[in-house]
């Protein structure tokens, strides 16, 4: 930490500027959905990946389009499908037949924001082709490797997996998301705002509000945060609790848990947790900050049996077991 320089409140106080702004603009246009405003920001700012799930019309587009303005980002969206083939995504290699050589033609996931929709609707084999983007943020396409962007999020959205024609993601796409947050249904007054939004063509308008170079201060700034020891090693036990639930948990709980959470779930918490901080105005991590967005970090990192299935048993479930279980620094 002695080579970190403390962020200063001036830094503080532009990062809270830059973060009104975005947030200003976020909810002119979505109604509710507070959590997914909040981890779609923190993932930003984490220069990460979020996976949305929710029933189709929950405004899952509507919610990155809206990030993307704001941020005066490029947007490329894709619908996946299951006749969806890498190159599609990804790129290919064209003739040209004026010159007799091939060129390179990169696929639509070369942009800052790159929505992914309903990418459990496509074969396993679509979905692989996504790993090295997400993870590397660079393209291979005839053996030349091609950079993304330097802002560079994947937004993907799927449908619940118990409905027809879906396909589970696997694990280690799951992981490659720095969180999972789930959408619900708007209640009565939300819904009624959003009718009357409609009706004023809120959402038919655009324009940005911060730049990209804002985002890049923020990303960097979230990377100069302070976390103390002891908060590395609440989220060290937070995470080494899901390998080993059974010596922190009740066993009744405890058998549901197939596989726990990789260290890259403990990079994840760190970063989102100091991405947190930030949005709080603070330079430095609570526990309250690990906290937070705790359920959108691990959820999809703690795989359950099919015993859970049947007895309802959630991954919030064994979560809220694990963090009860953990002392608090």
């Amino acid at each position: 930490m002695e080579n970190i320089q403390k962020i200063t409140d001036q830094e503080l106080q532009k990062a809270r500027d830059i973060l009104v702004k975005m947030r200003d603009y976020y909810y002119g246009k979505m109604v509710g959905q507070s959590s997914l405003g909040t981890a779609l920001f923190a993932t930003i700012m984490c220069n990460g990946h979020i996976l949305l799930e929710s029933v189709p019309g929950l405004a899952k587009t509507t919610a990155a389009k809206t990030v993307t303005e704001a941020v005066n980002g490029t947007f490329s969206r894709i619908q996946c499908t299951p006749d969806l083939l890498p190159s599609d995504i990804v790129g290919t290699q064209v003739l040209n037949y004026a010159t007799n050589s091939f060129e390179t033609k990169l696929g639509p996931v070369c942009a800052n924001f790159v929505l992914l929709d309903e990418i459990n609707r496509s074969s396993a084999k679509t979905q692989s082709a996504m790993l090295e983007v997400m993870q590397e943020h660079q393209v291979t396409i005839g053996g030349e490797v091609y950079k993304m962007p330097e802002i560079f999020t994947v937004i993907a959205t799927q449908n619940p997996v118990e409905q027809e024609g879906t396909y589970l993601l696997a694990e280690a796409q799951l992981d490659r998301f720095l969180m999972k947050e789930k959408l619900n249904y708007p209640n009565m007054e939300e819904e009624f705002a959003i009718l009357n939004r409609i009706e004023n063509n809120v959402f038919d308008s655009s324009r940005s509000v911060v730049q990209l170079s804002d985002v890049v201060f923020l990303q960097k700034l979230v990377k100069r945060v302070y976390m103390d020891d002891s908060i590395k090693k609440y989220i060290i036990s937070i995470i080494n609790s899901t390998r080993y639930p059974g010596n922190f948990i009740a066993p009744e709980l405890a058998q549901y848990v197939t596989m726990g959470a990789s260290t890259r779930g403990a990079i994840a918490l760190m970063e989102v947790s100091k991405a947190r901080a930030i949005m709080c105005g603070r330079n430095y991590v609570t526990p309250d900050d690990v906290k937070a967005l705790i359920y959108s970090v691990l959820r999809h990192r703690i795989a359950l049996n099919y015993a859970a299935v049947a007895d309802g048993v959630l991954p919030e479930h064994i979560i809220n077991a694990i963090v009860n279980a953990i002392s608090t620094p």
